[in-house]
């Protein structure tokens, strides 16, 4: 019954293709049909563009434990394992220039779960672009990059303190030439799914504000400067934070702050910034959450913190791409492809990341990690990767592990 789902929705996408080919020929209005690292069909007229695509990433990852981690929590039931980390189809499109879609399925673990599901209207006064539906949070720019185009596998550890997506309304615009950028949204689930029906009183206000304080493009320089605050009410009033080593096929969370029950409130603020000179580049962010209780003994509210910094290098030349503000970085364009003209070697980018999360906090004892990720990125092409990530897993007081990964992504 599930792959019949399945089929049902790729079916779905595939008919909105053929649905926007056919009010073509309809209106007889010749459109083209291109390959851009993906396939696009735009209108002569440039008032109907449609994007459809995927993406699919395999990954593969080898796991160990000192002889202190083994005693404080046992030993790792999966040594390795193999995984399709993302299987992606989307449609994407401009209705009369000013309106807007996008519907991205996740096809995993042998369900469909919906990713980006959204309408959104773009060129209002004041608002700039409005979208409503199942769409990213404005918070953390790691979050905001699409997963194709992070540096590393998997996102640094602040990632586990929200939901990416969320139902609900997002205003977002530039201004003084993109130097500032400002987003608002208003969201009413809190499960991470696309169902509403239990939201009740659940809500979420996030708003952003980051600045592009120095940009060069003919030097590839640029310097982004951003803050974020979330406020949360979440409709169970329970609350709880979670973290791997950075290996979304662990079988084991080293840290966890537990269900924190009773929760009035949570207050999350987050600083980035983001530095790219030529080939080297530089991110980072640092996040505070804040938890309130009903209860009102002081010791029954808490305060956990998580921040990364990481750096990489292209060793052949190339440089990151900036999108902007609300999307966070693009695809990167080797010099010379692998195997193309001139025989390439593709694009060879190396990175280093620092990753902590402290999760003690009262009488609150989640544990504090700390990681460092070692990455080796192979662009082939702009459409085609592989990565190789080393991650050395600290829990304080307790033990060490280490995680040896890699990925092969292609997206189309």
């Amino acid at each position: 019954m599930k792959k019949f789902k399945n089929y049902i929705l790729i079916m779905l996408l595939l008919a909105s293709v053929i649905t926007f080919a056919q009010e073509q020929e309809k209106n007889k209005n010749p459109f083209l049909f291109k390959w851009d690292n993906g396939f696009k069909l735009e209108s002569a007229d440039k008032n109907f563009k449609l994007k459809f695509g995927g993406r699919i990433m395999v990954d593969h990852a080898f796991f160990s434990q000192n002889n202190d981690l083994n005693t404080a929590l046992g030993k790792l039931e999966t040594k390795n394992g193999t995984e399709f980390r993302r299987a992606r189809f989307f449609t994407s499109g401009t209705i009369y220039k000013n309106v807007n879609f996008k519907l991205q399925i996740d096809f995993v673990g042998g369900k469909a779960t919906l990713k980006d599901a959204y309408m959104g209207i773009k060129k209002i006064p004041v608002f700039g672009n409005i979208r409503v539906g199942h769409v990213k949070e404005p918070f953390r720019f790691d979050a905001l990059t699409s997963s194709k185009y992070i540096t590393f596998m998997e996102r640094a550890l602040p990632i586990d303190f929200m939901q990416e997506r969320d139902n609900g309304i997002i205003a977002f615009n530039n201004f003084l030439d993109n130097k500032l950028s400002l987003q608002v949204g208003y969201f009413r689930n809190q499960s991470n799914n696309s169902s509403d029906l239990a939201a009740n009183n659940g809500y979420a206000f996030t708003t952003r504000a980051t600045t592009l304080a120095f940009q060069n493009k003919e030097k590839n320089q640029l310097l982004h400067l951003g803050v974020g605050y979330s406020h949360r009410n979440p409709d169970t009033n329970k609350f709880r934070i979670s973290s791997k080593p950075e290996a979304h096929l662990s079988s084991v969370k080293y840290i966890s702050t537990g269900t924190i029950s009773d929760v009035k409130s949570i207050n999350l603020l987050n600083f980035e910034t983001i530095f790219i000179a030529g080939s080297f580049s530089f991110q980072g962010e640092y996040l505070t959450a804040k938890v309130n209780t009903q209860n009102t003994p002081l010791t029954n509210n808490y305060n956990f913190s998580s921040y990364y910094g990481q750096i990489s290098y292209f060793l052949t030349g190339e440089h990151k791409k900036y999108k902007s503000s609300y999307a966070g970085l693009g695809r990167v364009h080797p010099i010379k492809n692998y195997g193309g003209e001139k025989n390439g070697s593709g694009a060879w980018e190396v990175a280093l990341r620092f990753s902590n999360s402290d999760l003690n906090s009262n009488n609150i004892l989640g544990g504090e990690q700390s990681d460092v990720t070692l990455g080796l990125n192979w662009y082939l092409n702009p459409s085609t990767r592989v990565m190789f990530n080393n991650v050395w897993a600290n829990i304080k007081d307790t033990g060490n592990a280490n995680i040896f990964q890699i990925r092969f992504q292609i997206d189309f």
